[in-house]
């Protein structure tokens, strides 16, 4: 018998991922725009100072997640302040309105395997995100919407994780006990938060660009029904 009652999930880097590299999605911001073919080193120079800025206790202190509007504000602002509108006028926006867009998402090799078996196994399944924007129609074009049965964003309830409240949000819109569910991540810092809500947190490495996310082991911990 499984020990686990429900599955949570993360979503960006867990189930999903922007398609390309960053290079890439900012080649194709500027072909939005209509401009010409940008040099690749400095797209490459732009796109490294996104990366080097993103992930800085300064950036994240700006609660870009807590709202959908402070997160375009925040983001906009980074890759400006990156240069991406050194490249191309408004590059910056069109950069932003391709990162939130449902098309330049992807789901991982194993993904939905892997939530169509959960399901098959009697298990809910829910998504705990940290967003500013609205995965669920990235969710509904890779074909996942219906093997989840709750997504809980951070933008849409003004906190973000690891508080406890993001976890026991949706072990209740599920109807799960906490004890017996399980949270899958990929983020030591944000999604081992579900320890404090008195889940089992099971953390991914880092995702490598080809291959499946490795989710089967999910399978393996959560066991056959029984």
């Amino acid at each position: 018998m499984s020990r686990f009652e429900a599955v949570l999930f993360d979503a960006g880097d867990t189930l999903i991922r922007l398609s390309g590299s960053g290079e890439q999605l900012l080649h194709g911001a500027a072909a939005d725009l209509g401009a010409d073919p940008i040099d690749p080193g400095k797209v490459s120079d732009v796109w490294g100072r996104v990366l080097a800025r993103s992930s800085t206790a300064e950036e994240l202190a700006k609660g870009r997640d807590l709202a959908a509007d402070r997160h375009r504000e925040v983001w906009t602002a980074l890759y400006a302040e990156a240069g991406c509108d050194d490249l191309h006028p408004g590059l910056s926006d069109a950069l932003y309105a391709r990162t939130v867009s449902a098309e330049s998402w992807e789901a991982f090799p194993d993904t939905l395997t892997t939530l169509k078996t959960l399901r098959h196994r009697g298990l809910p399944v829910g998504i705990v995100s940290d967003t500013g924007f609205d995965l669920r129609p990235a969710l509904d074009r890779l074909g996942l919407s219906p093997w989840v049965d709750t997504v809980v964003m951070s933008f849409e309830h003004g906190v973000c994780k690891p508080a406890a409240s993001c976890f026991l949000t949706a072990c209740t819109h599920l109807g799960a006990d906490p004890a017996r569910t399980l949270m899958v991540g990929d983020n030591p810092l944000t999604d081992s938060g579900a320890v404090g809500a008195g889940m089992c947190v099971f953390l991914l490495p880092r995702p490598s660009r080809t291959g499946p996310r490795g989710l089967e082991h999910v399978l393996s911990l959560v066991g056959e029904p029984g």
